[in-house]
């Protein structure tokens, strides 16, 4: 058997068919949206990073012919990404993403699971800090994927080559966010999907749940989402990421910016829930962690 710890939150993977459109409505959220990040593979990112080392990236298709011979040549990140928007549209939340220190180690994790969704990859690119100083940042990546199912995957991500960017102004959001604390899935039959997530995060589940060292990745029937956050979900077996948890410093700091942004908001118990739009393809829900 491999061995394995728990991973932390990484990142989150959000699909969308423009940058442009979710640069704006993030901003109108109140996040600060970093520079356009190009992959060598056809894709580019506009991403949002927190105090806590976790980050949004939102995703987008911007050489079609590139991403094209990425997937002719098997690359799991873009096939994954493409069977998403195929099935689900252009616009939602296709990947929770961990972070791992050996995702080799990972990927035999998933091979002996049963759970790989193909080979690793490993790539790099720019980064550009909020004042445009550049490094390159480098990753590999192991793929985890339920069986038959399209909706939804994770993987672990390693970073092997950390750029060297200060970041403070990138995290300095109006909305007072300071990181994510829970990741909510539906499904369902979740007692059935969980042991992926378990299995990804290499930590055993707690009911319908699984705790990370910095999150919580939960999965709720549609009639408990609903219950919770009075949203709506599509009832379906399979594994879909629905909402994003973000921890803020007070309510009327979050309160405020979604207010300057002309951004449509409802309270639900203590959390400010902000359902799914255009640039935006999870719910948001913002919580204040004393």
């Amino acid at each position: 058997m491999i061995e394995s710890s728990a991973h932390p939150l990484d990142h989150l993977v959000l699909p969308t068919p423009s940058l442009d459109a979710a640069r704006s409505r993030l901003a109108s959220l109140g996040f600060v949206v970093a520079p356009t990040g190009i992959h060598p593979f056809g894709t580019e990112n506009a991403c949002v990073f927190f105090a806590d080392g976790t980050y949004l990236e939102p995703l987008a298709v911007g050489n079609e012919q590139a991403a094209r011979q990425a997937i002719a040549a098997g690359n799991v990140f873009i096939t994954r990404d493409r069977l998403y928007r195929e099935r689900l549209g252009e616009e939602g939340f296709s990947a929770v993403v961990l972070g791992t220190g050996n995702a080799d180690a990972d990927h035999m994790r998933f091979v002996e699971a049963g759970l790989s969704a193909g080979d690793t990859l490993r790539f790099s690119r720019a980064f550009t800090d909020a004042n445009g100083k550049s490094d390159t940042a480098s990753f590999k990546l192991a793929f985890a994927v339920g069986k038959g199912a399209t909706d939804a995957f994770l993987f672990a991500c390693e970073r092997v080559n950390p750029p060297k960017i200060d970041r403070a102004a990138l995290q300095a959001h109006a909305n007072g966010v300071t990181g994510i604390v829970e990741v909510i899935a539906v499904s369902d039959v979740p007692s059935a999907q969980i042991a992926l997530i378990s299995i990804a995060a290499g930590s055993e589940a707690d009911g319908d749940m699984v705790r990370l060292p910095n999150a919580i990745l939960s999965v709720v029937t549609p009639e408990s989402y609903a219950q919770r956050f009075g949203l709506a979900a599509e009832a379906s077996p399979h594994l879909r990421f629905e909402a994003i948890v973000f921890s803020i410093r007070d309510k009327a700091t979050a309160a405020h910016a979604l207010a300057a942004g002309a951004v449509d908001h409802d309270m639900s118990g203590n959390d400010i829930v902000v359902p799914p739009a255009r640039g935006q393809g999870a719910a948001f829900i913002f919580r204040e962690i004393p």
